[in-house]
């Protein structure tokens, strides 16, 4: 006997209600409001939906979030772009699979924080207040190689032997072979780290606006915030990163839906 099973988005809606309530007592047990001041490191999601749509902070997002998007989209295309080359790179020159994957390794195990300090002084910020940092952009491309190089090389690998003896049978080459087989047969796998890409990307954006020394975005909010020790906006400034982000993957994993549905297909 098979047992109902509960729909993704009433399980997203439970998580979500638990999350939150497990965040309320959190912040009544461990950081009771003291008497006198009203900062808290922890605010309750009650002062959070104040800040946000009681002050009427909220009408500001946009503004403060239109450049790390900005950012970290164009990161994520040449991040990503990068790694689908080298992938292809490595399907057509086997030999130099060991060479890339260090690489993307290397690019994986850098710290971050160091890497950053370095691209502010080499790259700056952004030319103009407003435009999309420039160590925003680098670090978003940086976070995303890793996983799509790994995914594509292993997508790749996962054609179907049989079918690329048919098309080197009938005269194909291996740029043949790529499109008519390979390809294919890695769309599930590249597309699935292309949307695990998607908020790595935008968290490297937002570090290299931390990092850097610009006047817009997510990066230099949270630190003015900070500085005014505004808790209750700095959470504010997290949640709607993690919107944003969700949003984000969910339009990605949509896509690959419409894309490959034999997969989706498959996973019920």
């Amino acid at each position: 006997m098979t047992g109902t099973r509960i729909p993704g988005w009433l399980a997203g809606l439970i998580g979500g209600a638990v999350l939150i309530l497990a965040w309320w007592i959190f912040s009544i047990v461990a950081f009771p409001q003291q008497d006198g001041t009203s900062f808290t490191p922890v605010p309750s999601p009650g002062a959070v939906v104040d800040w946000l749509f009681v002050q009427g902070n909220i009408a500001g997002a946009w503004s403060v979030f239109a450049p790390t998007l900005a950012a970290a989209g164009i990161g994520y295309l040449w991040g990503n772009g990068i790694a689908l080359l080298l992938a292809t790179v490595v399907l057509l020159f086997p030999k130099a699979e060991t060479v890339i994957t260090q690489i993307a390794v290397v690019s994986y195990c850098l710290p971050i924080v160091a890497v950053g300090g370095i691209s502010v002084v080499v790259l700056g910020g952004a030319k103009n207040p407003g435009d999309p940092s420039a160590t925003a952009i680098f670090l978003a491309a940086l976070v995303c190689v890793f996983t799509t190089v790994v995914g594509s090389i292993l997508g790749f690998k996962a054609a179907d032997r049989s079918a690329l003896d048919v098309v080197r049978v009938y005269g194909g080459g291996r740029w043949t072979q790529l499109r008519k087989v390979r390809l294919i047969a890695a769309l599930p796998a590249i597309l699935n780290a292309l949307q695990i890409a998607v908020p790595t990307a935008f968290l490297g954006a937002v570090l290299g606006e931390y990092l850097g020394a610009i006047t817009a975005g997510v990066g230099p909010t949270l630190i003015r915030l900070q500085g005014q020790l505004d808790s209750a906006g700095v959470w504010s400034v997290f949640l709607l990163c993690a919107v944003f982000a969700l949003a984000a993957y969910g339009i990605v994993g949509l896509l690959i839906r419409l894309v490959t549905p034999w997969v989706a297909g498959r996973a019920v």
